[in-house]
């Protein structure tokens, strides 16, 4: 198996032979306790020769003893690794038996420190991790891609930067150290990467490949607390802080007081120490051997290391400050080891450690985590109540505040309104006292105008009677006269006289002409029967004449009898006429003077219903402030409400927070002066409602027979009478 030497020195190739207890004794053959008895010969010659080599070099003295022991001591030297490879050959190729029979002897070795060249078995024999079935999984999950994976390449290029395996960007060694970080992030994703367990990681690989890596570094995680400690919580840090802290008050008090005076917290030096297992603060020869030994024990090993190095350097720390001792813990006791990691690991072994007392106190801090737990999910809830009851004090403040101002504007609104009230009252009896006199003057006026009207009307009506009853004696005369056939009988008659006067005097013509052409005929006859026909005709002429006479007579009768009743035909009908336009006349007077009434009694109405619609505004104006009123006084009532649910939550959380925390108890202090400070401003607003009612109740003054209306300075009495009408 290829691997990698974290140590340039031969120190960790070679053992120091344990001082076997005679039960071990028992258990090892013979060949076993004179290899021992030689490896422990050989570690007294290798701490003389490293004695002499500095002293030597400390005089620049070159003596031939000194060569002479230096090369005894490397002949010794080559004689002991093969000693050694034979003996952890056969621990290797016996593991069982040696883990059964022999532990306490196994154990002995392993603290002297195991072979650059076996580690990379014996951590897999003592992980347990020869033959795991995520061993078969690797290959897939490098295939997988992780969300850790910026993580993990960031944190890469940190990880062992001055080591010849991992030094350069996109090296072997990061290469490998990237894949066993990303599968494990996939296995176990609870975990996922956290900061540290790179430099565990990459010392496996300076022993193994990349699988068996992963493979021990999963059973690391699993088997050996590191799962806890790399958490996101990371409680089993905290308890092994817990207790670390324990071991260093207990062994190391006066230390631990001043850690405590300089305000130099344990988890500020000892944390790396849980979590890399020493391999970030102390040289990689020093660290491999611990992580030799915590293969094997656990971190029991962490807590003996840590507790050897403050106890080797109390004296230097006491005289320190935080600063210096920051300094001291970097620079000077990482190096203090370096050329022999047995005298770390022998103070380590000196020093007290009870598993038992372990076990008590990771109950204890366990039980007071708990506690802390159920005290964090306490205080949270408080701070949420309290948070809540906060925000509902705020409510109730904003609300009491706006509770105030509305109080305040409803003072105000309501003092504008009884002003208002007072202005429209005044304005109200104003006009009543206007409406009452414009009525009594409109209605005696319309009482007038009525009495005048229904005489018109009277006189209309007397005066369509006696046209009424001339139109009927028209027409009873009209009746006497002869009517239209009559007429045309007359016509006719007239007409056929002037046919018997136009043949009168045609025939008289006639006779003329006779007597003209008798006379032109001559004079043979006779003169006295001459003169007897003359004086016939002559009596027949005169007979005609006359007849024509009286028939010009009776025309002329009838003409004049005919123009007569046309006369008083014409005269009738005008008469007619007349009294038609005055009946009209009279008809349309009347209608006027019934749609005059009718505007009136309309006018009357329209004032009565102002009137009323007046009266019901100041009746609902009144209920309106009253309405106001009874609401500011159910605010009140709610905000009261509010105040008591509020001081039954103080007094809850007062109780709680006496329980609990002193904090708590000074918030719910702040919290009840607050609610006082609230109580007192509700009171106030309360006193002010309680006055602004009382002087609301006493605006209304009767006294018999004036009522006196008041609001704030101002007054108007009215009658009794007025006053009964405004409150109908």
């Amino acid at each position: 198996i290829p691997v990698l030497s974290p140590d340039s020195s031969s120190h960790d190739a070679v053992l120091s032979a344990p001082a076997a207890s005679p039960a071990d004794s028992e258990n090892l053959s013979p060949d076993e306790l004179e290899l021992l008895a030689k490896l422990e010969e050989q570690n007294r010659l290798l701490e003389a020769d490293s004695k002499s080599m500095r002293s030597m070099s400390g005089s620049r003295r070159n003596s031939g003893s000194s060569l002479v022991s230096s090369s005894s001591a490397s002949s010794n030297l080559s004689h002991l690794e093969e000693d050694t490879w034979i003996l952890w050959g056969r621990i290797v190729n016996e593991w069982e038996e040696w883990r059964r029979k022999k532990d306490k002897l196994l154990k002995e070795l392993i603290r002297k420190g195991i072979p650059h060249h076996f580690r990379a078995i014996v951590w897999q024999l003592l992980g347990n991790a020869t033959d795991m079935p995520v061993k078969n999984q690797y290959s897939e999950l490098l295939k997988m891609s992780s969300p850790c994976e910026k993580l993990i390449r960031r944190d890469i290029a940190r990880t062992y930067p001055e080591h010849e395996f991992f030094k350069g960007q996109d090296s072997l060694g990061q290469e490998v150290l990237f894949n066993v970080m990303k599968a494990y992030s996939l296995v176990d994703r609870e975990v996922g990467y956290c900061q540290g367990s790179a430099f565990i990681v990459g010392l496996l690989l300076m022993q193994m490949p990349e699988e068996e890596a992963f493979c021990v570094f999963v059973r690391l995680m699993q088997e050996y607390r590191l799962r806890e400690l790399f958490k996101p919580s990371m409680a089993e840090l905290g308890l092994c802080i817990y207790q670390f802290e324990y071991l260093l008050q207990e062994q190391l008090p006066e230390l631990n007081v001043h850690f405590r005076s300089q305000s130099f917290h344990t988890s500020m030096y000892a944390s790396s120490w849980f979590l890399t297992l020493f391999l970030t603060f102390l040289p990689l020869p020093v660290a491999t051997r611990i992580f030799d030994i915590f293969m094997y024990e656990g971190l029991e090993i962490i807590f003996r290391v840590g507790l050897a190095i403050l106890q080797y350097n109390q004296t230097d720390l006491i005289q320190l400050d935080m600063e210096g001792m920051s300094q001291h813990f970097q620079k000077v006791i990482p190096h203090q080891f370096d050329s022999c990691p047995d005298k770390l690991i022998l103070r380590a072994y000196q020093v007290k450690y009870n598993p038992k007392r372990m076990k008590k106190l990771e109950k204890e801090y366990t039980t007071i985590k708990n506690k802390e737990m159920e005290e964090q999910i306490e205080i949270k809830r408080l701070r949420t109540e309290n948070r809540l009851l906060k925000q509902r004090i705020e409510t109730l403040e904003k609300e009491s505040a706006a509770l105030a101002d509305r109080l305040i504007q409803g003072q105000v609104t309501r003092a504008q309104e009884a002003e208002e009230n007072y202005v429209i009252k005044r304005e109200l009896a104003v006009v009543r006292q206007q409406c009452s006199t414009a009525m009594n003057e409109n209605w005696i006026n319309l009482q007038t105008q009525l009495e005048q009207s229904r005489l018109r009307e009277a006189e209309l009506l007397g005066a369509l009677k006696e046209m009424q009853d001339k139109v009927l004696d028209l027409e009873k005369r009209s009746s006497c006269l002869p009517d239209e056939n009559n007429m045309a009988a007359l016509q006719e008659e007239v007409k056929q006289m002037k046919l018997r006067e136009l043949e009168t005097l045609r025939s008289f013509r006639e006779m003329q002409d006779t007597v003209t052409e008798l006379n032109q005929r001559g004079g043979h006859w006779k003169e006295s029967p001459k003169k007897n026909a003359m004086n016939e005709l002559q009596d027949k002429l005169m007979t005609v004449r006359l007849r024509e006479a009286q028939a010009q007579a009776e025309l002329r009768e009838v003409k004049l009898k005919a123009l007569q009743l046309e006369s008083q035909n014409q005269i009738h009908s005008k008469l007619i006429g007349r009294n038609e336009q005055e009946r009209s006349a009279l008809q349309d007077r009347l209608q006027m003077l019934a749609n005059q009434n009718k505007a009136l009694q309309a006018q009357l109405n329209e004032m009565k219903r102002k009137q009323a619609e007046s009266d019901c505004k100041s009746k609902e104006e009144v209920m309106a402030v009253r309405l106001r009123e009874a609401d500011s006084m159910a605010a009140m009532a709610e905000l009261r409400q509010k105040i008591a649910e509020l001081e039954i939550q103080k007094e809850e959380g007062l109780i709680q927070g006496q329980l609990n925390h002193s904090d708590s108890r000074q918030y719910i202090n702040q919290l009840r002066d607050q609610i006082t400070e609230l109580k007192n401003e509700v009171l106030h607003a309360d006193t002010l409602a309680l006055n602004t009612e009382m002087h609301c109740s006493q605006c209304f003054i009767i006294n018999v027979p004036q009522v006196a209306f008041e609001t704030g300075t101002k007054c108007m009495k009215i009658d009794f009478r007025t006053f009964l009408e405004t409150v109908n």
